[in-house]
């Protein structure tokens, strides 16, 4: 069971539903981000271009599939990397400076997103783009989450109700797993990705906006309050 749920958390990071997920990547444009065009929202198509980012990423030996041999291949990689002299083992130093350099690069990666996060709050606060936030704003923000929480509990608390406990990822990335192969193909991975995009598109677009992404987040913060509560 053990290796199973590894190889179903390899795909999960790929997938990227086990935190944020490839949608709720920052909509505006640029490399790496899902919304390619940075005209504000994610279409199908972008997120599944990140998607396959990420799947080629986690699909270390290209063989089209996520499990087991993946994270095998992955750790052979980290070992190369840290195993500056080549000799097939790793002293002490090497394994310090490896371990430095994955603290640096993990709180790099924390600046960027906390950065990213304050950018979007700060827009999305800013109604009438005057580059400064008013009393009124804030207020008008307050009352809009108000007004979301209210709804989410009036409607969603029954449905929330049968899915309280276990691993979300987990649980995602079994639904994933179609044929319960313990893998996640290509196919699987593509069609996961609809899902869940269908999922987010609340309005049947095409496409997801800032808004969905938010609702999608307070969405997914009152399922966790929910649950804390209800241990």
């Amino acid at each position: 069971m053990k290796k199973i749920t590894l190889t179903l958390s390899a795909a999960a990071l790929a997938l990227g539903i086990g935190g944020a997920g490839v949608a709720m990547a920052d909509h505006h444009g640029g490399k790496g981000k899902a919304d390619a065009n940075g005209d504000g929202v994610v279409s199908l198509e972008e997120m599944k271009a990140r998607s396959a980012e990420r799947f080629a990423r986690m699909d270390a030996n290209s063989d089209g599939v996520l499990n087991a041999d993946d994270r095998t291949a992955k750790r052979a990689e980290r070992f190369a990397a840290a195993d500056t002299n080549n000799d097939g083992e790793l002293s002490e130093a090497e394994m310090t400076a490896a371990r430095e350099a994955r603290d640096a690069k993990r709180e790099e990666r924390r600046a960027q997103r906390r950065a990213m996060r304050a950018e979007k709050r700060f827009t999305r606060l800013d109604t009438d783009n005057s580059g400064g936030v008013s009393q009124a704003e804030m207020d008008a923000a307050k009352e809009a989450r108000e007004a979301r929480r209210g709804e989410r509990r009036g409607g969603d608390r029954a449905a929330r109700g049968g899915r309280r406990g276990g691993d979300r990822t987990m649980r995602m990335m079994r639904r994933a797993d179609t044929n319960n192969d313990q893998a996640v193909s290509r196919a699987e991975f593509d069609a996961a990705i609809e899902a869940r995009f269908a999922r987010l598109d609340a309005d049947g677009s095409g496409t997801i906006t800032a808004e969905e992404r938010e609702a999608a987040r307070d969405a997914r913060r009152a399922q966790r309050q929910e649950r804390r509560g209800s241990r």
